[in-house]
């Protein structure tokens, strides 16, 4: 059995699609150790074929040399493989350090000495599952949508400490770290929430707003908005709630956005609205998903920017996709009936 350290990336979605990877490494005999940023770390804990998870020690955005030459000398005879998913040098740096014999990952910012197994860099954006699911060698891009498991012990945990019940409520996942031209607009997720509420008869169901602490002004906007329908639970649940949450949620919509994926892999009805980026890069892989992107509709020549912002200030690529529409979407995927 080969010892395999996984580097993990540094967000939420990227670690969702790196899971056909760890299927594939996993199912040839491989015992796998995730080292995930802490925030990224719940991710590989909803995976089984990772056999543990090492919330790695580092600050975002700095090379903490010090901590990395200690985890590395900890490391040292622990692993036979090690593939780096991140492309940044420093991700490659605790590898090399540790001596781990077979260091794998994509050429990235010219890491000719840290890695001995080097793949080349993509063209352009590509998909990211089969880009991660490569590293694991030829015929690994046809690998299996990225799939989540959540114990049911865990997910009623969650839902009873939230005052909710499994399958009897909707989760809305409003916030987008990248920018606001990712965020489908407060008034248009307010307005969902109300008509859902509001054709929700007999018995509608509550809302809920997930998210990180950064997203919570915002989640409290949508919820001014749409009085007593929604809980606020932004910034109140440790990423792993959330995660439950999600799983025992009755559908989700959501942003392109970490949680999207998320929701797809526990393979839920929901709703995603895209902007400025492109769901031939990030799609929720998700057969009871709709995606609403209106590249083809508008004819925008801006789509996709991939910008934080609107150059242009009007975000028609958002504003133009109407509540009715996400519910209509969301109401068929849950085999709900449409709204009057």
């Amino acid at each position: 059995m080969s010892r395999t350290l996984v580097v993990a990336p540094q967000w939420i979605g990227d670690a969702v699609m790196s899971q056909p990877l760890m299927a594939r490494l996993a199912a040839r005999g491989d015992r796998i150790t995730a080292a995930a940023l802490p925030w990224v770390a719940p991710v590989y804990r909803a995976m089984p074929e990772v056999a543990e998870v090492v919330a790695l020690p580092f600050q975002h955005g700095r090379l903490d040399w010090p901590a990395r030459r200690a985890l590395a000398r900890q490391w040292r005879g622990h692993f036979d493989a090690a593939y780096v998913l991140p492309n940044s040098l420093k991700a490659a740096l605790v590898p090399w350090l540790a001596r781990i014999p077979r260091r794998v990952g994509y050429r990235g910012e010219g890491r000719w000495g840290l890695l001995n197994q080097r793949l080349p860099n993509p063209p352009g954006r590509p998909p990211m599952v089969a880009f991660y699911s490569a590293l694991a060698g030829p015929g690994a891009t046809a690998a299996q949508p990225p799939r989540l498991v959540m114990p049911a012990a865990r997910v009623s945990h969650a839902t009873a400490a939230a005052g909710l019940q499994a399958q009897r409520y909707w989760v809305f996942a409003p916030g987008a770290e990248y920018g606001p031209a990712k965020r489908w607009p407060v008034a248009h997720y307010a307005a969902l929430a109300r008509s859902l509420q509001q054709h929700g008869e007999p018995d509608p169901l509550p809302i809920v707003l997930l998210g990180s602490a950064k997203e919570a002004a915002l989640c409290d906007e949508i919820a001014a908005l749409a009085p007593q329908t929604c809980r606020v639970l932004a910034g109140q649940t440790s990423l792993d709630d959330a995660i439950a949450l999600i799983a025992g949620s009755r559908g989700v919509v959501s942003n392109d956005s970490g949680l999207m994926h998320v929701a797809a892999a526990f393979g839920l009805p929901q709703v995603a609205v895209f902007g400025s980026t492109s769901p031939e890069h990030t799609p929720p892989h998700n057969p009871r998903a709709t995606v609403l992107w209106l590249k083809e509709e508008l004819q925008l020549d801006c789509m996709p920017c991939f910008e934080r912002e609107c150059r242009f200030g009007h975000y028609r690529c958002l504003q133009s996709v109407v509540p009715a529409r996400v519910e209509a979407a969301l109401r068929a995927q849950a085999g709900e009936p449409p709204a009057p």
